[in-house]
C-alpha cells in the first residue's frame, strides 16, 4: 500500500509499491505530482532548442516558468494518475488514516502465491 504525499516521478515511482509491480493500492493527496520526470528536467529536455536559441535572459525565465506550470498542469497532477490508472484514488490528507485502515482490513485476507522456483541460487 502507498499514499503519495508529495512527489513521485520515474524510478522512484516504480520502485513505491506502484500498480505496475503488483502493488495493491495506491493513494495520492491532491497536492502530489506523479509523472516520468519532474518539470525542471522535462522543460530542459523538451524545450532544449527554444531555451539554446533565447538570447534574453529575462525572457528565457519567463518562458521557462510558463512551460513548467503547463507541465505541471497537464502532467503531474495526480488526477492524471489516477485516469491513466496507477493510482487508485486521490484522497483529502485529513481521510488519510481512514482510507489506510480500510485498505489494510481489506488486505487482512490477501494470500499471495508466487509460482514454483525451478532452480535454487546457489553457490552463492
Amino acid at each position: 500500500m502507498t499514499v503519495t504525499l508529495r512527489k513521485s516521478y520515474g524510478g522512484a515511482h516504480i520502485v513505491m509499491s506502484c500498480k505496475q509491480l503488483r502493488g495493491d493500492i495506491n493513494y495520492a493527496w491532491p497536492s502530489a505530482e506523479i509523472a516520468v520526470m519532474g518539470a525542471e528536467g522535462a522543460v530542459e529536455v523538451l524545450y532544449s532548442k527554444e531555451i539554446a536559441a533565447e538570447k534574453d535572459p529575462e525572457k528565457l525565465t519567463l518562458i521557462l516558468e510558463a512551460k513548467k506550470k503547463e507541465y505541471n498542469d497537464l502532467f503531474t497532477n495526480p488526477y492524471e494518475a489516477a485516469r491513466y490508472g496507477y493510482i487508485d484514488d486521490v484522497i483529502e490528507p485529513r481521510n488519510t488514516r481512514f482510507r489506510v485502515i480500510r485498505a489494510l482490513q481489506q488486505l487482512q485476507t490477501k494470500k499471495l502465491t508466487n509460482p514454483p522456483k525451478k532452480h535454487d541460487n546457489l553457490p552463492l
